[in-house]
């Protein structure tokens, strides 16, 4: 007989009794588990009966459910699904798979798929039904996209037309619990909340403005100062502390020219992006022997652990899109970070152990 997985000793475990007993009742449930406690790996696989899930529970007793599971970012949804097929001792593609535009690894075996939040809604929209699918897990639901909205608005009314035995999670380590709670709500009230403890790693916060004063960001235009004193915070961190650096900017243009900036340090430079091949990305997210500066837009912010952090610089920045009502045509613009984006980006220094962040 198969020896179980040995499961991470993750937060999470604590909660993954409840989390299944609330969705046995209601079909329903808002899991508020911070950053690093394995709600994005081990919530999947205990609610699609492929790893036990603590006292009470025993794979072979529990429900076999196939679980989709929506992320907000490509690079999130490779990484998750290959971590879960780690824990299960496979590879991305047999018991847990995914698909993302232009690549697909599933089989008939699969019983988690990890797709992005565009994926799903053509599924959707393909289908309100979702054939084949026990339950949904809406990943980093904090995160407001039009598709990720309009992917739960679509789930919701599955849920109260065609699908009512349709399992419907959303996770985050931010969300508004009471809103969704409510959102989630069915016939016997608002969905059951579920909480994780956080890790309990250490964060020192540093911060670190220029010390002179520079132009804001103007639409994707950003001071070429501003982005000189960033890397010259980079460097400090290098020498103050250990670990690897996880920096964040709101773009790739910002992060081409830091990059440029930071050759002349002993360290390995890795640039991490939308327009960056699924092969870099990989590279990026392994640890070697040599120390590592990982440059990132928000695709690192959530839903990932970037192995070897034990350093965040945070440039405070972020792209939001908007519209031009003069012109009736969308954009970009570059703002300040959110509180929500800033806390999720800090503890991506703690994840693994005690780390430090640099608020630019």
């Amino acid at each position: 007989m198969p020896q179980p997985p040995a499961l991470p000793d993750l937060p999470i475990r604590a909660s993954l009794p409840a989390l299944l007993d609330a969705v046995a009742r209601t079909g329903t449930a808002v899991l508020a588990a911070p950053p690093g406690t394995g709600k994005t790996t081990l919530a999947p696989l205990a609610l699609a009966g492929l790893i036990d899930a603590g006292p009470g529970y025993v794979t072979r007793d529990m429900p076999q459910r196939r679980v989709l599971v929506a992320e907000p970012r490509r690079l999130a949804t490779r990484a998750a699904a290959s971590r879960m097929a780690a824990i299960l001792g496979e590879r991305p593609g047999e018991r847990v798979g995914f698909q993302i535009r232009g690549e697909t690894r599933r089989s008939a075996a699969t019983r988690v798929e990890v797709v992005t939040t565009g994926v799903l809604l053509n599924r959707l929209l393909a289908d309100p039904e979702l054939p084949g699918v026990d339950l949904v897990v809406l990943d980093e639901c904090h995160e407001r996209h039009l598709e990720t909205d309009t992917a739960c608005a679509f789930l919701i009314e599955s849920r109260q037309v065609l699908r009512p035995d349709l399992g419907l999670v959303a996770a985050s380590a931010t969300a508004d619990v009471a809103l969704w709670t409510d959102l989630l709500a069915g016939g016997a009230g608002p969905a059951p909340a579920i909480a994780s403890e956080p890790m309990r790693h250490p964060v020192a916060m540093h911060w670190a403005p220029p010390r002179e004063r520079l132009s804001p960001p103007e639409g994707l235009r950003v001071d070429p100062r501003f982005l000189g004193h960033v890397s010259h915070v980079i460097g400090r961190a290098l020498d103050a502390d250990d670990g690897d650096v996880l920096a964040f900017f709101p773009g790739a243009a910002e992060i081409r020219r830091v990059a440029e900036q930071l050759r002349h340090l002993d360290a390995d430079i890795y640039q991490l992006h939308g327009s960056v091949s699924p092969a870099e990305q990989d590279r990026a997210m392994r640890a070697g022997e040599r120390r590592r500066v990982v440059l990132a837009t928000d695709i690192a912010e959530s839903s990932l652990t970037v192995p070897g952090v034990r350093i965040v610089v945070d440039a405070g920045l972020a792209r939001r899109p908007v519209v031009d009502h003069a012109r009736g045509l969308p954009g970009l613009t570059t703002a300040p970070a959110s509180r929500a984006a800033a806390d999720q980006r800090a503890v991506r220094a703690g994840r693994e152990g005690p780390g430090a962040v640099w608020r630019c």
